[in-house]
């Protein structure tokens, strides 16, 4: 592997601690897109996003929290590792299209429309296998 390529976990659902952090350094990984959201309603993914804010300021020295690109370079120039937000479905945003323009500016960058459950906006794999 080149000292250019970048290496990128697109998504990761656990238990996080600083342990696994660690791991995840030791394992040369740049950025990580975490679900933030699984089920969850607004208010729910908002206190998810608290409790990362508290693992940012707990562990500096492995993680923060990553909006653009130019945060993956950042990471892999100061030995961290950048985390992305991301939902697995649309939950989050509930009814109100104006909530993705909030939770974007509180970090998430990702949304699935549908991964194995149907969502208001989509249907998963399981859910079209009837």
């Amino acid at each position: 592997m080149s000292d250019t390529a970048y290496r990128i976990d697109a998504l990761q659902y656990c238990n996080w601690s600083e342990e696994i952090f660690q791991q995840i350094r030791a394992g040369g990984v740049d950025a990580v897109h975490v679900t933030i959201a699984y089920h969850e309603n607004f208010r729910e993914t908002v206190a998810n996003m608290e409790q990362w804010n508290s693992c940012f300021e707990r562990f500096p020295h492995l993680i923060f929290q990553g909006f653009t690109g130019d945060d993956v370079r950042l990471a892999r120039d100061t030995n961290r590792t950048a985390i992305f937000y991301g939902f697995q479905n649309p939950s989050p945003i509930e009814d109100d299209i104006r909530l993705v323009e909030i939770l974007h500016t509180l970090g998430a960058r990702f949304m699935q429309l549908s991964y194995n459950n149907q969502s208001s906006r989509a249907w998963g794999a399981k859910s079209s296998q009837k």
